[in-house]
């Protein structure tokens, strides 16, 4: 029968059981899955923050954000979409139950035991997959994760966890397309806007350019190459405010560097004013990617 089975929540930086689902039952190769999926909650900051493991008729699924990690253990043919909506659930409910500095300061094992209230009637629900509640937000997370899938972890990842590996599943840090950002601030908003405008107006004068150097072969087609280069690092920085990607940070940097040279190089085609505003725009939204960090990966989740 298609059913979740177990479900828990630890913490992030070092795996500490927060709480868990009643578990009564003894069927040997779900206990072998509940091992996984222990060995696996220790190692939670070392992978993407959405994963799924197959191991033999059961399947883990776990997601990550804000040092907290929801895991569960379901049969092979549940569903993804409501799997990863049954964690959601969890999420969202513990986040609004406890807040961080109570969870960073917990020492005992499972000291929201309590918790286990709502997983349990989350599992009800959630095995009566035809009730209405269920199919509250199946669009919206089928979409997610069809635009954004869940990392599909192999028998080599557990054995490396287990220790019969050397190879160090740390080579999952920092997958871009599985790590979610930080909610947009209005500041962030407006970076990007005034970037998109800075990269219009780079676009714009650069077609001009194109114009002159076709009416007058001794026009410099130069300023042509630098108003397009200038076009593309300001799309670029908008691209990394919106997308997690690997070297982000030093990627914004190094666009917000080609705007300085560029508008160092129209110095003859703009005026003091001008130039201020593109350099101004270019540092501001560096400043926005650099302060748009992905969710979960704070300095105090030790990764």
């Amino acid at each position: 029968m298609s059913m979740v089975l177990f479900a828990s929540v630890v913490r992030v930086r070092d795996g500490l059981p927060l709480s868990a689902s009643t578990d009564y039952e003894q069927d040997r190769g779900l206990q072998e899955t509940k091992r996984h999926l222990k060995s696996l909650s220790k190692k939670l900051s070392q992978f993407p923050d959405r994963c799924t493991l197959k191991t033999g008729q059961h399947t883990v699924n776990f997601t990550s954000s804000l040092g907290v990690g929801y895991l569960m253990v379901c049969s092979e043919s549940y569903p993804s979409v409501l799997a990863f909506c049954f964690l959601d659930e969890l999420q969202r409910e513990f986040i609004v139950t406890y807040d961080t500095k109570r969870i960073n300061s917990a020492v005992r094992p499972y000291s929201f035991i309590e918790f286990d209230n709502f997983i349990q009637k989350t599992k009800q629900r959630y095995n009566s997959p035809r009730s209405l509640s269920t199919r509250v937000n199946l669009a919206d997370m089928q979409m997610e994760i069809k635009l954004r899938p869940p990392f599909q972890l192999s028998a080599e990842d557990l054995s490396a966890l287990n220790g019969f590996s050397h190879h160090s599943p740390s080579k999952y840090k920092g997958i871009a397309p599985n790590q979610m950002l930080e909610p947009v601030t209005l500041a962030g908003v407006v970076s990007c806007v005034l970037s998109l405008l800075c990269g219009g107006l780079n676009l714009l004068r650069g077609v001009h350019a194109i114009e002159s150097v076709l009416q007058n072969e001794d026009e410099d087609f130069s300023y042509v190459i630098a108003f397009f280069l200038g076009t593309a690092a300001c799309l670029y920085q908008c691209y990394l405010f919106a997308y997690c990607t690997l070297w982000r940070n030093g990627k914004s940097f190094l666009a917000f560097a080609l705007i300085c040279l560029c508008n160092m190089y129209l110095y003859e085609l703009r005026n003091l004013w001008q130039i201020l505003f593109h350099v101004t725009v270019g540092a501001f939204t560096t400043l926005q990617i650099r302060l748009r960090q992905p969710q979960g990966k704070a300095p105090d989740y030790n990764v």
